[in-house]
């Protein structure tokens, strides 16, 4: 009998044991091994492409892939219980389960899966697994169609590219980023002291303030400093103090502007995470409600711009780096099936199509609008023109404020494929119940409100934002499997690792942006590929429904190169 699916565990006596199944999820086999014999197994089974079902692909993959072992499948069981205890689309979700609660530290042991513990609860083992997988295949048997299935298929694949990113490492040059470094704070100081130029600045603010050794560290004493010049700000933020007329502003944000750089990827990031030419971020796949991924660490979704040009292809090597430009407003108008937003969409800048369907008069005016509309504002410029576009893009408008007011009642919203928000919490119930109380205040009643609107905003942007990360992971999951069919080229070998040194892959995702490092002869196809798995993922996702969501696209040997 042909194996569809295998899952992987451990029985009573902590043994190795891989039970392989039918089509329709039946045990028909199981094999035991002990640790040493695993890769073997795992490698031989892998010929024929099973479904692997695993407790966590966080923890099972990455020794995987240290032994050169990629899968090609698998489902996640930790990241799908959480999708099908919560969603809103099955009238009988999965059962909540304290074992199926998937805690994130940023201490990573990937190996502690392989590791025979005595002691470990064996309601966590090989039957637990299998009878946690027949859970979820019945439910995803109740759902109305098979969005929930693409949705857990997707989140999969999407934590099987996570374990992979990680792996092969994103290409980092350390002289450049140390270079970088240098021009913009000067000469490497010695531990725990500041930086040159950021010692210079330091002592600038002090002279215009009137104060020898402003306290520009510590926000609260700062903002006394400012106050006694007669700078009468709230807080010690960019925003507010660029909105400041005195001598002393410019250099304190010139401060603050390195301050992160050197907080956040300076020398002591570049020493903790960048190892053997490689930064390897910590992906936290769905680890945001809405679905988009989160790090838990490194600053993997925040390499500013300045150091881009460090993000170095080995050599012989090129990056094909893509990113879709205004991805959010593009999904909410195919979601909605607004046609006339969809018009708007057509293009690279849906911001311009805004201005040309007659609903604002200039481009800022379409961009404070439409981020007004996805994220609930009411006040200032955004305030102001939302109102417009619901005239304009009626659908689009009718489905992001038909959100709102459900979360503002204490209700759930989903996205396209069925990923549900967190109900209000019990704080929030009791609020609102405080608040229709006959003898509330009106205290009760304005908190009342204002969290209700709270909570509407969020739901709001929910079904926008949770959509796009469902398109991304579509996205990822096209990109991956055409990087698989493409032929070992005949480019000096990477550093990726065992898995992806011969081979194009993916090895960077931030929302909306993919950097594939690839062999120079194949830069060409493997743009292709991302350029045709964006528009399967559209058409997936969005089927008989005509919306432009275009890339910018380009071919280079760092990603701080604008051609």
């Amino acid at each position: 009998m042909r194996t569809a699916a295998v899952v992987l565990g451990r029985d009573a006596q902590g043994s190795w044991v891989l039970v392989h199944c039918d089509e329709e999820g039946a045990e028909f086999s199981r094999e035991s091994c002990a640790l040493a014999e695993l890769n073997e197994v795992v490698a031989r089974a892998e010929r024929s492409t099973p479904l692997w079902v695993v407790r966590a692909l966080r923890e099972a993959y990455p020794p995987l892939l240290a032994a050169g072992i990629r899968l090609r499948r698998a489902h996640d069981l930790l990241l799908c219980h959480a999708i099908l205890r919560d969603t809103a689309s099955l009238s009988q979700p999965v059962p909540a389960s304290a074992r199926w609660v998937r805690t994130e530290s940023a201490e990573i042991r990937p190996q502690a899966l392989f590791e025979v513990d005595a002691g470990v609860d064996q309601g966590d083992g090989i039957d637990e697994l299998l009878a946690e997988w027949a859970r979820q295949r019945a439910a995803l048997g109740r759902a109305a169609d098979a969005r929930l299935e693409l949705l857990c298929r997707a989140e999969s694949t999407g934590a099987l590219i996570a374990e992979e990113m990680t792996a092969a490492g994103l290409p980092w040059d350390v002289a450049a980023h140390e270079r970088i470094l240098e021009d913009a704070l000067g000469p490497r100081p010695l531990t725990g002291a500041r930086p040159a130029k950021m010692a210079q600045l330091a002592m600038e603010v002090g002279e215009q303030l009137g104060e020898r050794d402003v306290p520009i560290d510590s926000p609260p004493r700062l903002l006394r400093s400012l106050h006694r010049a007669g700078i009468l700000v709230e807080s010690t933020s960019r925003w507010e103090l660029a909105e400041q007329e005195h001598p002393a502003v410019a250099p304190l944000l010139a401060y603050k502007k390195l301050a992160r750089l050197h907080t956040a990827n300076g020398w002591a990031w570049l020493r903790e995470w960048v190892h053997e030419g490689r930064f390897r971020p910590i992906y936290l796949t769905g680890g945001v409600v809405t679905g988009r991924w989160a790090s838990s660490g490194g600053g993997a979704l925040q390499i500013p711009r300045s150091l881009r040009p460090a993000v170095r292809a080995d050599a012989g090597w090129r990056f094909v780096l893509a990113d879709v430009a205004q991805l959010e407003p593009r999904v909410l108008a195919a979601m909605s099936q607004d046609r006339a937003m969809a018009t708007a969409a057509r293009g690279a800048d849906l911001y311009e199509g805004v201005v040309r369907s007659g609903a604002v008069a200039t481009r800022s005016e379409a961009k404070y609008a439409v981020l007004g509309a996805m994220y609930g504002a009411t006040t200032g410029e955004s305030g102001r023109l939302v109102p417009r576009l619901r005239k304009v893009f009626p659908a689009a408008m009718a489905l992001v404020d038909r959100a709102a007011r459900t979360g503002e009642e204490g209700g759930v919203v989903s996205t396209l494929l069925g990923r549900s928000s967190p109900p209000p919490s019990d704080e929030w119930r009791a609020t609102q119940s405080r608040a229709s109380d006959p003898s509330a205040g009106g205290a009760e009643e304005r908190r009342a409100r204002s969290r209700a609107r709270d909570r509407g905003r969020f739901t709001r942007n929910f079904v926008v934002q949770g959509t796009a990360a469902e398109w991304s992971l579509l996205w990822l999951a096209e990109i991956r499997h055409r990087l698989s069919a493409l032929p070992p080229a005949g480019s000096p070998a990477s550093a990726s690792g065992p898995v992806f040194q011969h081979g194009a892959h993916l090895a960077f995702f931030l929302h909306d942006e993919v950097i594939v490092h690839c062999p120079a002869e194949q830069a060409d196809a493997a743009a292709e590929i991302v350029r045709a798995a964006a528009d399967a993922a559209t058409a997936r996702l969005f089927p008989g429904f005509d919306i432009d969501i275009p890339l910018d696209l380009r071919i280079a040997e760092d990603a701080g190169k604008d051609a």
